[in-house]
């Protein structure tokens, strides 16, 4: 009797395991699609993806981070739209530490939820979503390359 238990349990373990495998896989498939096609579309600007994301703002735009042929660090926004790429260099705008530093210096967050590259009006950005000590949301949008606020939106 135990080993029928046993055998069940087992079962069902690989069903529910098999189950939620191919559950994440299908979930994966439009991310996968949509970086191939990014890639594709960034072409000779990129050898080696590190990583991919998609940022909606007004538009949808495609963000490559990665390494160009020279092994120089790159940054590669692809809007759906337009699918022109805007490609910088990594170097020549701020890093996520340096976005973070500058949130955390001038707003004093309680707890930042999210730092991640977009693009709004072919402006490369920041966006840095955060939570006040008040326990509202703020959005705060900051130019890759100058550090500038773009845009803000606070006490959600």
């Amino acid at each position: 009797m135990k080993k029928w238990i046993i055998s069940i349990l087992i079962i069902l373990v690989i069903v529910c395991f098999g189950g939620a495998y191919k559950v994440y896989y299908s979930s994966m498939k439009p991310m996968k699609a949509a970086e191939k096609k990014a890639v594709k579309l960034a072409g000779s600007d990129i050898s080696k993806v590190d990583d991919f994301h998609i940022y909606n703002g007004k538009e949808q735009v495609y963000v490559i981070e990665g390494k160009n042929q020279e092994g120089k660090n790159v940054i590669i926004w692809i809007p759906e739209k337009s699918k022109n790429p805007i490609v910088k260099k990594a170097k020549d705008g701020l890093t996520k530490e340096q976005a973070i530093q500058k949130i955390s210096q001038e707003k004093s967050p309680a707890k930042i939820l999210s730092v991640r590259l977009g693009m709004e009006k072919n402006i490369p950005l920041w966006e840095i979503y955060y939570r006040s000590e008040n326990k509202l949301i703020n959005y705060y949008y900051m130019d890759f390359e100058t550090g500038e606020w773009l845009k803000k939106i606070e006490n959600l």
